[in-house]
């Protein structure tokens, strides 16, 4: 049976999840634990001394290896992005406003355009 995929993932999922692992396919557990002690914004859930991370945390850890291993940013430069951008991660609450938002803009393109073509039809039939 298959977890539900809002369920809390333990440590070595989040490591497939992340793909990190080493030479001989183990997972690098210590990559996130050492992420979790540079980070302050990881926050996984301990139950029974076991670290569990909602997506939430997963998507963290998921900016974070961008940010070092693709874009090749420093540790002090993620933090420091992190600390710029922190409530710019986009959680439910910034889809939210990011769809209402796009939707205003296509609601007002949509006018100028019907406007636009109102305009151009009085014009040719004068």
């Amino acid at each position: 049976m298959k977890k539900n995929l809002k369920a809390y993932k333990t440590i070595g999922e989040v490591a497939e999840i992340l793909e990190l692992v080493s030479t001989r396919d183990r997972k690098n557990t210590h990559t996130i634990r050492y992420w979790e002690n540079e980070f302050k914004q990881i926050k996984p859930i301990i139950i029974n001394k076991r670290r569990h991370y909602d997506e939430k945390n997963i998507d963290l850890l998921k900016k974070i290896k961008f940010l070092l291993k693709d874009k090749g940013m420093t540790i002090s430069g993620v933090k420091k992005h992190l600390n710029e951008d922190f409530f710019n991660i986009d959680g439910k609450e910034n889809q939210t406003i990011n769809a209402l938002n796009l939707r205003f803009k296509l609601n007002k393109i949509n006018k100028l355009v019907k406007n636009l073509k109102t305009s151009n039809g009085k014009k040719n039939t004068r």
